[in-house]
């Protein structure tokens, strides 16, 4: 009898945890749509909406900066908007940098009713370059992604390649992503529930997780790249990130920000920041460098 409740108890508690990470894999992969509204008058910036195929909708805020310094996309993060990316168009706008913000699909404003990891993504990326282009000919483009949004620019790999890009706390692989991110949560039990999560994102997505490996496409990305990530940072580790690094084609750069966690780089620490961005950045996108 007692043998029979705790095989009971156990196929409880299999189920339950089962029907849990079902939950998890609908609300990771849910859209997150929001009202974002006018840029900020400071800003300077217009609202744009551009078209991606067949019937989707990028929408974003246009700055038009300096002719020849250079023209940045700009691309948020999982579940964030183009408000989680103010503060970096900002200060790129007092550089003299035309600016792109957007909404990725699934997100904001835009159109899309699942969050990829970067997949379905790219195509929002690719139309928001294409744009760039037809709005600033014969200006060099630059690409700050972050998190999500770094994967959706590498998966993306955009044809003609940006001039310069900055990726910003990448995952390699859906698999470590997911890992990791059940370990914090879950313990040493994270790494045996994450099977569990990963066979089912295949179905909610309709993606194969073959094609979440963004460490398997940065050697095809075609641009000079900054590669940095928060030395504590648990939901990508540093050793993760040097990976990547150790894959991506030159020329290249390796960015270690000391301390900082799964966070927003820019806002950990802003000085240190802006000159490590505009140094690259003037590197690649000015012309008069």
């Amino acid at each position: 009898m007692r043998a029979g409740r705790l095989v009971i108890v156990g196929v409880c508690g299999l189920a339950l945890a089962a029907a849990t990470l079902v939950g998890v894999g609908a609300y990771l992969s849910a859209a997150v749509h929001s009202a974002v509204g006018e840029a900020p008058p400071d800003l300077h910036a217009s609202t744009v909406r551009i078209p991606t195929p067949p019937t989707g909708i990028v929408s974003g805020w246009l700055v038009r900066g300096q002719p020849g310094r250079g023209a940045v996309l700009l691309i948020h993060g999982a579940r964030g908007s183009r408000l989680d990316m103010l503060e970096r168009a900002r200060f790129l706008e007092r550089a003299g940098f035309s600016v792109l913000l957007i909404d990725l699909p699934g997100h904001g404003e835009s159109s899309g009713n699942k969050i990829t990891f970067g997949a379905r993504e790219g195509a929002g990326v690719t139309a928001a370059l294409a744009f760039m282009r037809h709005e600033f000919p014969g200006e060099r483009l630059g690409v700050i992604g972050v998190s999500l949004g770094a994967a959706a620019i590498v998966l993306a790999n955009p044809q003609p390649p940006p001039d310069a890009v900055i990726v910003e706390s990448m995952y390699p692989t859906i698999d470590e992503a997911v890992r990791d991110r059940l370990s914090i949560r879950f313990g040493s039990l994270g790494a045996k529930l994450a099977p569990l999560l990963l066979w089912q994102l295949p179905l909610q997505l309709h993606v194969p997780v073959e094609e979440l490996r963004p460490i398997d496409k940065i050697s095809a990305l075609g641009s000079p790249v900054l590669i940095a990530s928060g030395t504590s940072d648990e939901h990508t580790s540093w050793a993760e990130t040097e990976r990547i690094y150790s894959r991506a084609a030159s020329p290249k750069e390796l960015w270690a920000v000391l301390g900082a966690a799964h966070v927003d780089l820019y806002r950990y620490s802003p000085k240190v920041y802006e000159a490590r961005v505009l140094q690259f950045f003037s590197k690649y996108l000015r012309h008069e460098a």
